[in-house]
């Protein structure tokens, strides 16, 4: 896949928040499953910046350590 292939699997992507995020505005990550098994990530914002894409073997290692706290109290 070339880059203007991936440019438009991301815009055309479904992107989603978690359902906790409320009605914070530009607060919140949004994901979007893609071709190939990835995932885009981005950061509301800054609708500005190239999501991120991630394979879904990095997406389900976050996954994990996000469910089993690894990421809490990080500030």
């Amino acid at each position: 896949m070339n880059t203007h292939e991936l440019e438009a699997e991301l815009a055309a992507a479904s992107w989603r928040k978690a359902r906790k995020s409320g009605g914070n505005g530009g607060d919140c990550l949004e994901v979007a499953p893609l071709s190939r098994g990835r995932v885009g990530i981005r950061d509301t914002e800054r609708p500005d910046q190239a999501p991120y894409v991630v394979s879904a073997s990095v997406w389900d290692a976050f996954l994990d350590g996000a469910k089993n706290g690894e990421f809490d109290n990080m500030s």
